[in-house]
């Protein structure tokens, strides 16, 4: 039987803090600059000063190349996230998480093999939602049984519930739809957000998926509003509030990581 992969486990830290690393626009994107190294120098800069603001992990995400292809990113898409996760994985020790974007899992899965991450993020893992690349649906039966093949059970799951920037296509309690998360699509973490990039989750959200399993906020976290969500979840996936004047085009800002996780100590020391 596959064993969750526990939270504490994978970052050594009680509800652990992971920075994301927003990359800019990678080749075959619209809005790609033309050369791929700045999109590397960019990502090895914010991973520092994630790490030397104390966060416990890192995620690498391809926020930058939307419009988002549904399910299957192109090729040179994910060998330019191979490049950054080669170079992170060179500068770094810290647990990284690769997540490429719609909901391409299978990808995000190889490059977190290849390159030593130890989770991925899936933002349809079960169910279906109406967004804005149109209907996805879940990717758990595929995903599971190539995580086995490739011996890959190391690598935790953590899959969005209610997912931002969607809508469920049918509407169904947020516990329910926990529930299935991790019982029938054998998530390790379930990710709670708000309805866009950088809104909070509901508190009511928080507290009906609470007890399932480990539960992890994805978005909307504020140094103004971890005291009140943070005791709620057992993690984070924090971006928008760690860049300059919590504007996520802008890059990491030292300062804004180190106000943040000095709040996070004294919610982990009670």
């Amino acid at each position: 039987m596959i064993r969750a992969v526990r939270l504490r486990e994978l970052f050594g830290a009680e509800r652990p803090v992971i920075g994301s690393i927003a990359l800019l626009p990678l080749p075959g994107s619209p809005r790609f600059g033309g050369e791929l190294e700045p999109v590397v120098e960019a990502a090895l800069e914010d991973a520092s000063a994630l790490e030397s603001g104390g966060v416990d992990g890192l995620s690498v995400e391809n926020i930058g190349d939307a419009p988002y292809f549904k399910t299957e990113a192109p090729p040179e898409t994910v060998a330019s996230i191979g490049r950054v996760l080669a170079e992170l994985r060179r500068q770094t020790d810290l647990p990284l998480g690769v997540n490429v974007l719609r909901n391409c899992a299978r990808a995000s899965l190889g490059l977190a093999q290849a390159f030593g991450g130890g989770f991925i993020r899936v933002n349809v893992l079960t169910e279906a939602a109406m967004t804005d690349q149109g209907l996805i649906e879940g990717v758990a039966a595929e995903l599971m049984r190539a995580r086995r093949l490739l011996g890959a059970d190391r690598i935790a799951v953590f899959a969005d519930v209610h997912v931002k920037h969607a809508v469920p296509l049918v509407g169904r309690p947020i516990r329910e739809s926990a529930l299935d998360l991790i019982e029938r699509g054998l998530a390790d973490a379930v990710v709670v957000s708000g309805s866009r990039t950088g809104q909070a989750p509901k508190k009511e959200d928080l507290e009906a998926v609470r007890g399932l399993g480990e539960v992890v906020i994805g978005s909307g976290l504020t140094a103004q509003n971890v005291g009140d969500l943070f005791p709620r979840a057992d993690g984070a996936i924090v971006a928008t509030t760690f860049r300059e004047g919590g504007n996520l085009a802008r890059r990491v800002d030292p300062a804004r990581v180190k106000e943040f996780m000095e709040e996070v100590r004294r919610i982990r020391a009670g």
